[in-house]
């Protein structure tokens, strides 16, 4: 059966966020479905160009399943939902996000332009499918860029199906458009853009083909709201301002001139400020980055797991849990640190949870456990640092208990707040009353060794050199231009 069979629909109804993944690279998870609705008119097939108007900048595609309703639905059940449904295809939910503050919320303009509901090739009879067990996957110029299963939605197909039917009359030829897993993007003039839509036994819809074309027809300022774009309408339509070319939001609660001399000076040379002045447990021993290299600055949010015990975890363990709640409401620049007792032998995050607080803008993780899902948690890019890979989920040896408190990460005392750095060689927390002063006299030191290793490589040695005796001290001095080795100044906080 072909697509363009179809004839017009009644209504076109789509759902808002529907896919876990989806809900996870958003940053919100419903706790019901929502809907809008998308003219007939928008219809488009299979090969038809997709247009991005002259002067805009976000057109967004949508991989996602689309229904065909066969039989007239109104107040159904879940479990009858499926029988009313007459087949599965490919649909692309386009949008323009540089129209999409002028709906204030409705879609019209952004996601109602013609062409902009793209169905087909094929129909798949939704008698011959289970509908748990659908596939939708999107290609963006041959590249993989969307791949999600209905296993995984937080809505399940019937679940939609009856809803709807209890507020509207579902009539043979609705198409009902069931959102989009993690992926989707913006495509430019040029791309092209594929869906498809598959099901066990080798039925598919075929390959939804969308060519992206540069329109020319000016917006006529006298008529109506123009496109409007900022960095939040990019970070939205491309899925994370990493996508976007966006540079990472800096880190509440640490200075801007803290934070770029923190990003000069490694963890070792501040370990060694803090022993100086007596702190001697404020590194987080034992856990290291899961990507070399990276360099972690934020302030410390708080979590804390107990020892499992059946009757706890099934109290604390599921639903919207201490660790949800967390990774849920982190903050840009926030790094979750994680009290996990040191237990290694599972994981307290994996790549959903990653994902979820790369997107929510958090600067990293720390955790005294292990993280499951590790080479894909390591490919998310968020900063991760803990004891390394472990496959277990959670159940096994914790228990989400409590959060925004004081604890115990690596050996380390952590308290919301403080200030959290890692590189290569580990993890450090430094008190915030302390943190310019020891990042500074890092910063000093760091410039006095790095004039030592030039020495060493002239071939000096290192008896009087390192340490600096009175003798090479004044050399160094005299070499800088000034009597004495001045500490850089961040701006408020004093020498």
């Amino acid at each position: 059966m072909s697509a363009q069979d179809l004839g017009t629909p009644g209504k076109i109804i789509a759902v808002h966020i529907s896919y876990e993944s989806r809900a996870a690279e958003r940053g919100r998870r419903p706790a019901t479905p929502s809907y809008f609705l998308k003219p007939a008119s928008s219809l488009g097939a299979s090969g038809d160009p997709v247009q991005r108007p002259g002067g805009t900048e976000l057109l967004a595609f949508e991989g996602e399943i689309a229904l065909i309703i066969g039989r007239q639905a109104r107040q159904i059940s879940p479990e009858d939902a499926w029988s009313h449904v007459h087949a599965v295809t490919a649909a692309n939910d386009w949008g323009l996000y540089d129209l999409r503050s002028a709906d204030k919320g409705s879609n019209l303009r952004n996601k109602g332009r013609d062409g902009y509901t793209t169905l087909g090739p094929e129909l798949i009879p939704a008698a011959e499918v289970n509908p748990l067990k659908l596939r939708v996957r999107t290609w963006k110029n041959g590249h993989l860029v969307q791949d999600g299963a209905t296993g995984s939605m937080i809505f399940p197909l019937t679940q939609l199906i009856a809803d709807l039917s209890q507020h509207l009359t579902l009539h043979p030829g609705d198409v009902i458009l069931t959102g989009t897993p993690a992926g989707a993007s913006v495509a430019e003039p040029g791309d092209t853009i594929a869906v498809e839509v598959d099901a066990a036994g080798g039925l598919s819809s075929g390959r939804l083909i969308s060519p992206v074309t540069e329109g020319t027809e000016p917006f006529d300022p006298a008529l109506g709201a123009l496109p409007s774009v900022d960095d939040t309408q990019r970070e939205e339509a491309w899925g994370s301002r990493r996508a976007a070319g966006l540079p990472p939001k800096p880190a509440p609660g640490v200075d801007p001139d803290l934070y770029e001399v923190l990003e000069q000076v490694p963890v070792a040379a501040l370990s060694q400020e803090m022993r100086k002045r007596g702190y001697h447990n404020v590194t987080i021993d034992g856990v290291r980055p899961t990507r070399p290299g990276q360099k972690l600055i934020g302030t410390a949010r708080t979590l804390r797991f107990v020892p499992h015990r059946e009757d706890l975890f099934a109290s604390h363990g599921g639903g919207f849990n201490a660790q949800k709640q967390v990774f849920d409401s982190v903050h840009p620049g926030e790094v979750i640190v994680i009290e996990a007792r040191g237990e290694r032998g599972s994981g307290t995050l994996g790549d959903i949870l990653a994902l979820r607080a790369q997107l929510r803008g958090a600067a990293g993780v720390v955790t005294d456990g292990g993280v499951r899902d590790y080479a894909t948690v390591a490919e998310i890019g968020l900063p991760v640092f803990s004891q390394g890979p472990h496959p277990a989920v959670l159940g096994r040896k914790h228990v989400p208990w409590d959060f925004d408190l004081t604890v115990a990460c690596g050996g380390a005392t952590v308290q919301p707040g403080d200030i959290i750095v890692g590189d290569d060689d580990g993890a450090i927390v430094l008190p915030p009353s302390l943190a310019a002063e020891v990042a500074e006299a890092a910063l000093v030191k760091e410039a006095e060794d790095a004039w030592i290793a030039e020495q060493v490589k002239a071939g000096h040695p290192v008896d009087g050199l390192f340490p600096m005796n009175s003798t090479w001290r004044s050399r160094y001095q005299a070499e800088q231009g000034r009597a004495g080795a001045e500490a850089p100044v961040i701006e408020g906080q004093g020498p």
